[in-house]
């Protein structure tokens, strides 16, 4: 691995500092190395150890790193590969440090790539960073990355991949890069649903492939310097930890290549091609060696290679790639042996260290590279301790449109709350809440997408991750009797009936109140707390003007071309408060609709992630005739930009001076009119009493990061309606 070295140093440390394999001068080389050890192949038992077990020396191995931090910058591709590890361990373990460190050094780095644009090893990082996101939806985490990447496909760096060449440094000219860059690019792709970035990943990889893959022996070379260098036994020289790159970065691109993606077999070739051939190279001891073909002649044992082949192959077999019978007893031998490498403190040694020669080098080194290769390892050998029993079920979902949905809320009907749901591809525990008749967790999917998911018996898995709320919903009696809900894109309110007696405001309303945010926290009870919502100190305000009109999303019953609403709700019950969805009910006492007496219970729902509440209103009357509901959008004086999409409304509002815009939308799947007066737009419909009337409200603040403009608003508001159109599939087998 490429690191800036001295000038200064002699040949066989600076070589050493390149990670390069065994070469004619053997001590030039920088190759993980691994010494035999005959009886922890005998002691490793033909199954991997149970889960808890698993999981206890991983997590004993984190900690000792944790309280050992690493010298290098934080940048570094060093601690970047630590924090692969790291990233796996949060998936898994139920203590929230591993995360808390991993989201300290992105506040320390400003969630910043390493120094040199276009070197492989300082976008090691974004792989964190994009990770890290995708729990937290936190969109500080990537955006320096995404800026950076959108400069580089924007001015681009041919040139040659031979080592001698200007610039070679700027391309992934050697096999290390392979785990390095790729996975960024691909884990920023599924974060923004933007194919740009996975497509430059695919194709820049192979480039890389086609130069340093030898296709007979199914190894790639360190780099063009290697091409015509010979072991002491005359083989090829092909490095052990450099492979292990390889191999492990086919696995971080496999995860985030869709099913459907037309590249995904040619990578699943390559890595079968490779494992198969790495299966054969694994020493009786159960680790491989630094130079692959001559391993007689490396026989230090040697942790870090060892846990990136562990890592790959155990993926391998968890996906069903690979045999359980033939490789599944080769992962139980490796891991057998990573353990034998772990101190009884937690220390993880006879790890390679940069700029020393391989033959010779303490036994009892480590670096936080190879502690992130071994969590990397232990994350996949867990799993596989958690198929050792009953086979779980699997949960298959299907997205059948063109549309990528990010933050795709899934219910699997019938499953109970005491099943974890773990990512097939990513062996992620996924945050997941208990609803009525199942069980929901939340996923993104590409274009044409289907994704697997294992039904685990919670019983069975050692620990469960620690889930932040993301949704919250509550009545707020200190504030008038509110009703007050949000996620961590919007907030919201309605007013209840003790606002309809206070002599300042006397509001009759049960319109709908927008909370502009521009953070990702849940922030209602601290704003309440404060009092003072109505200032931006950068989390966003509330200057939303409600009044007595329909606000955004607010309903009445339409006679003709007049109105007829409610008061203030009478009665409330929250049915569930997060992790993932908040839900209420309301009550509004019966009101006078032109004669005729309307009452009605709404149910609201709100996901995390979303920006559209789901309404579901019940009303009852004497009289069995359909009504004409009427779901608006409050108007204002001045430029603001109308979207009338038959069964949607969208409305960009005039900017309010420093304040900016907020917008708000209206889905109603059955709308049959649209209409519009001086205080209103207005989709309206037809529902029976007693049916429910389903109809989806949301909002928007150009300060929000989400949307800048109108046209970006829009764009999003068509798209949920199409996605509320056609909803995932799901099947579940086992």
């Amino acid at each position: 691995m490429y690191f800036r070295m001295p000038a200064q140093l002699p040949l066989l440390v600076l070589s050493a500092a390149l990670c390069q394999p065994p070469a004619a001068m053997a001590a030039a080389a920088a190759l993980a190395d691994a010494a035999p050890q005959a009886s922890a192949g005998r002691a490793a038992a033909a199954g991997v150890p149970a889960p808890q077990a698993v999981l206890g020396l991983m997590e004993r191995v984190a900690d000792w790193q944790l309280a050992h931090p690493s010298t290098y910058p934080d940048d570094d591709w060093t601690v970047a590969v630590g924090n692969t590890g790291f990233m796996a361990l949060t998936g898994i373990s139920g203590q929230d440090k591993y995360r808390a460190a991993m989201q300290a050094i992105g506040e320390r780095t400003r969630w910043r790539l390493g120094p040199s644009k276009f070197h492989a090893d300082d976008q090691a990082i974004g792989q964190m960073y994009a990770e890290l996101y995708l729990q937290m939806r936190d969109p500080r985490m990537i955006a320096p990355m995404r800026a950076q990447f959108d400069e580089m496909l924007a001015e681009p760096r041919p040139g040659s991949m031979n080592w001698n060449a200007v610039d070679v440094l700027h391309r992934w000219s050697w096999c290390d890069t392979l785990f390095m860059a790729p996975p960024a690019w691909a884990r920023l792709s599924a974060a923004t649903g933007d194919a740009r970035y996975l497509e430059f990943a695919i194709r820049q990889w192979w480039i890389t492939s086609d130069y340093l893959y030898d296709k007979e022996e199914h190894l790639f070379y360190r780099d063009s310097r290697y091409f015509d260098m010979k072991e002491a036994n005359g083989s090829k020289v092909f490095w052990g930890r450099g492979n292990g790159w390889v191999l492990g970065g086919l696995v971080r691109m496999l995860q985030y290549i869709p099913d459907n993606h037309p590249d995904r077999p040619r990578f699943v070739q390559q890595y079968r091609e490779m494992a198969e051939r790495v299966l054969g190279l694994q020493q009786a001891d159960g680790l491989w060696r630094a130079s692959l073909l001559d391993p007689k002649n490396y026989p230090n044992r040697e942790s870090s290679g060892s846990g990136l082949y562990t890592y790959a192959l155990a993926w391998g077999v968890n996906q069903g790639l690979l045999p359980r019978e033939r490789f599944g007893p080769a992962v139980a031998r490796a891991w057998q042996a990573l353990s034998n490498n772990v101190q009884a403190d937690g220390k993880l040694v006879h790890v390679q260290p940069l700029g020393i020669d391989p033959k010779n080098f303490p036994p009892d080194s480590t670096d936080v590279f190879g502690v992130g290769a071994f969590l990397l390892a232990g994350s996949e050998v867990y799993r596989m301790g958690l198929a050792d029993g009953k086979a779980p079920r699997v949960a298959s979902v299907s997205n059948g449109t063109g549309l990528r949905r990010l933050e795709e809320s899934v219910e699997l009907a019938g499953a109970a709350g005491d099943v974890a749901v773990m990512d097939a591809q990513t062996s992620r525990l996924l945050p997941a809440q208990a609803v009525e008749g199942g069980l929901l967790f939340q996923t993104d999917l590409a274009p044409g997408e289907t994704r697997r998911f294992l039904l685990l018996p919670r019983a069975s898995v050692p620990a469960a991750p620690p889930v932040a709320a993301r949704a919250h919903a509550r009545f707020v009696p200190e504030r008038l009797d509110d009703f007050a809900w949000e996620n961590d894109r919007v907030a919201f309110r309605t007013y209840g009936p003790a606002v309809l007696k206070d002599p300042r405001e006397r509001l009759r309303s049960s319109g709908i109140d927008i909370w502009s945010k521009s953070t990702r926290k849940l922030v209602l009870d601290a704003w309440y707390k404060g009092g003072a919502y109505h200032v931006d100190t950068g989390e966003g305000l509330d200057y939303y003007h409600v009044g007595p009109s329909r606000g955004c999303g607010g309903l009445g019953i339409v006679e003709g071309r007049t109105l007829h609403t409610s008061s203030n709700f009478s009665s409330w019950k929250v049915v569930a408060d997060g992790p993932l969805r908040a839900v209420f009910e309301l009550h509004y006492d019966a009101w006078d609709a032109a004669g005729r007496k309307v009452a009605e219970v709404r149910r609201v729902s709100l996901d995390a992630g979303s920006h559209f509440s789901r309404v579901e209103s019940r009303f009852t009357s004497p009289s069995p005739a359909p009504l004409s509901v009427g779901v608006g959008i409050a108007r204002r004086t001045g430029d603001g930009h109308v979207l009338d999409g038959n069964k949607l409304l969208s409305y960009w509002e005039p900017a309010q001076g420093s304040n900016g815009s907020n917008a708000c939308a209206v889905i109603v799947q059955n709308a049959r009119a649209t209409l519009a007066d001086d205080s209103h737009f207005m989709l309206v419909a037809a529902s029976r009493p007693q049916q429910p009337f389903v109809y989806y409200l949301g909002s928007a603040w150009s300060k929000g990061g989400d949307f800048a403009d109108a046209k970006a608003w829009e764009t999003h508001v068509s798209n949920e309606a199409a996605r509320l159109a056609a909803p995932v599939k799901v099947s579940i087998s086992g």
